[in-house]
């Protein structure tokens, strides 16, 4: 089955052009355009894509408002020109499922949408140094037992999240399903009160 993605920009030349990109992809279908991030989640909750690619700076609801009212109802990934560590950090813990700059060429956009879509997380490689540098500076701030409310099986999916692992290796690594993983991912999430499976690698301690 097709990808559907809702694209959210308010220029309308950036929409048409992630469109076109996007289009060229067999495994893609853009559901729908939005030109303001009111509209965005709007559309988003009508249309229930798979993927929101959301910019930052918009009209009446930036990217990263829209983006927290949209938090595990569907996948958002910001794409933006504004490589600032606001925008970043902001995305971030309203619960993107990743972080793009509009300098990335198609085949890396195309694939950071199915990579998004599989239940995976992406964070463009030009923020990622300063995002481990910003958190790894960061006291400890949990409590020792925080993590005692998963299961055991839930921690070694946490472990393997937070090295960064898809879903598809996880389930090598642990030897389950997919599609079990997918689920122990949910589950510790919600647990945990994560939005995405970058806030749950920011979260593991070191």
């Amino acid at each position: 089955m097709s990808i559907r993605v809702l694209v959210a920009d308010d220029h309308a030349a950036v929409r048409a052009g992630i469109v076109m990109i996007l289009d060229g992809a067999d495994d893609i279908e853009v559901a729908g355009e939005a030109a303001d991030g009111e509209e965005a989640v709007a559309m988003a909750r009508e249309l229930r894509p798979d993927v929101v690619l959301m910019d930052v700076r918009m009209p009446r609801l930036d990217g990263i408002s829209a983006t927290r009212e949209l938090a595990g109802e569907c996948d958002v990934l910001i794409l933006t020109t504004f490589d600032v560590d606001e925008y970043v950090f902001g995305a971030l813990r309203a619960g993107a499922a990743g972080f793009l700059l509009k300098n990335t060429d198609a085949d890396t956009l195309v694939e950071a949408v199915r990579v998004v879509a599989r239940g995976d997380g992406l964070i463009s490689p030009s923020v990622t140094r300063r995002l481990i540098s910003a958190f790894a500076s960061r006291p400890a701030q949990r409590e020792p037992d925080e993590l005692a409310r998963l299961t055991p099986r839930e921690r070694e999916v946490l472990a393997c999240v937070a090295r960064g692992l898809s879903n598809a290796e996880i389930a090598r690594e642990l030897d389950m399903a997919e599609a079990t993983t997918k689920t122990h991912v949910s589950r510790l999430l919600n647990k945990l009160g994560l939005k995405s499976r970058v806030q749950a690698a920011i979260y593991y301690p070191s």
